[in-house]
């Protein structure tokens, strides 16, 4: 809702900044000005990002007009199935635990909290460094490392969708100058044309370059920015996971190793330990979200 709130502010004041100039809306009409600029526009972006940055870019553009970042119930659901899985480690035998984190959709601790078994990816993110954790020969700055290392990944791959909207932003206002160039020449083949006929064809030519500098700045740069922080919030769940885990893995008991993770929480959207406490109790994802 914030994108179009913002695009329909953008363009009313641009609009109607150029017919209070006296300026003639009509004069920006040139659909095969916008066919020229978007077309090439989206044809570099096919060359130059394979189908699956394709594809998760429209899945992130998708995330930022819907605003898809973690809310209070995601944070509680995440430490809640932490902190299940903890006391599990504690006081099951290895072939239990083994039994939730193999095949966490039979697992009832992750069916308590489908917020985190709706994500797979992070669900098995939990999985693995609990399997590791069974294991029992790592050490916890081995197990820091890793983690580390997989979540600079993760943010890598999540932020491709930004990197590929970004390069398309940057040569939009090229794009838009080789649109005025066809349009310049145009024009030059109607200098036997009346003034007013000339005058026409030269302004349609420089529709090109405002729209290009337009989509750049006021458009692909704000919508890939706003994907960037979806994105990098979206990533804060597994910052969680790892902080929680190693607390763990260095002695903590559960109910202290989950405010490690919540602590690593934004001081905006961190839930209160009150609220940490009645979820984690509770067991459950319909009692966290009565706590959010």
């Amino acid at each position: 809702m914030g994108i179009l709130i913002g695009l329909v502010v953008t363009l009313g004041c641009v609009i109607g900044g150029f017919m209070a100039m006296g300026g003639h809306v009509e004069v920006l009409v040139q659909p095969w000005e916008v066919v020229i600029i978007c077309g090439a526009a989206f044809g570099t972006f096919l060359v130059a990002n394979p189908m699956k940055t394709v594809k998760d870019t429209g899945k992130a553009m998708l995330e930022a007009f819907k605003q898809s970042v973690p809310k209070e119930k995601d944070y509680l659901e995440t430490l809640g199935v932490l902190h299940s899985l903890m006391r599990e480690l504690r006081s099951k035998s290895r072939s239990e635990v083994e039994a939730h984190i193999d095949n966490p959709n039979e697992s009832s601790i992750f069916q308590a909290y489908p917020g985190v078994l709706k994500n797979k990816d992070l669900t098995n993110f939990i999985c693995d460094y609990c399997r590791i954790i069974i294991i029992g020969n790592a050490r916890p700055h081995e197990i820091e490392a890793l983690m580390d290392e997989e979540i600079h990944t993760i943010k890598q791959d999540k932020l491709k969708a930004y990197q590929a909207l970004t390069a398309v932003g940057d040569g939009f206002p090229a794009i838009g100058i080789v649109a005025a160039v066809l349009g310049v020449v145009k024009a030059m083949g109607a200098l036997d044309q009346s003034p007013e006929i000339l005058g026409g064809l030269i302004g349609a030519a420089l529709v090109g370059t405002f729209l290009g500098i337009f989509m750049s700045y006021c458009v692909v740069g704000p919508i890939a920015t706003k994907i960037k922080v979806v994105r990098e919030k979206q990533n804060r769940l597994y910052v969680i996971v790892k902080q929680t885990l190693l607390a763990y893995m260095n002695g903590s008991l559960p109910q202290v190793a989950i405010e490690f993770g919540r602590k690593t929480i934004s001081s905006y959207d961190r839930p209160s330990i009150d609220a940490v406490e009645q979820s984690t109790l509770n067991g459950g994802g319909g009692d966290a979200k009565k706590a959010a």
